[in-house]
């Protein structure tokens, strides 16, 4: 794993500290081809240059996003806006992670993509990957 994502992990506040370590293992895992980094301050991976899920700390609790989560149609992710299709769930807890749902989802995350790595070039509209 990426030493700035170790670092980052490492900086957080029990019980974080241990989401982020089950979420990053559990992500790498999954998705052994994504290249992963710090990327505007917290942690994600991609496919080709494509964000796919990254974690970060809000005041809400420790936030899972999935870029294209919207169309995973999946009832524990919550969809926040309609301009762009991420969703998110909040921990609190590393108990609260259903690692079957998070398995799930990242299977999705390869298979259901928005092309964010173009978004600039194509002036803010999204095309689905196929």
């Amino acid at each position: 794993m990426n030493p700035e994502i170790q670092a980052y992990n490492q900086a957080q506040l029990s019980p974080d500290r241990e989401i982020c370590g089950l979420l990053a293992e559990t992500i790498s895992q999954e998705l052994p081809d994504a290249e992963n980094k710090v990327w505007h301050a917290h942690p994600v991976w991609f496919l080709d240059g494509n964000p796919i899920v990254g974690y970060s700390k809000q005041k809400k609790g420790m936030r899972l996003m999935f870029w294209s989560g919207a169309d995973f149609e999946e009832e524990g992710l919550a969809v926040l806006g309609e301009k762009f299709k991420d969703a998110s769930i909040f921990y609190h807890e590393v108990s609260e992670i259903n690692p079957e749902e998070l398995k799930r989802w990242l299977q999705k995350s390869r298979a259901i993509q928005w092309d964010y790595k173009n978004i600039v070039k194509r002036k803010g509209r999204l095309e689905r990957l196929k």
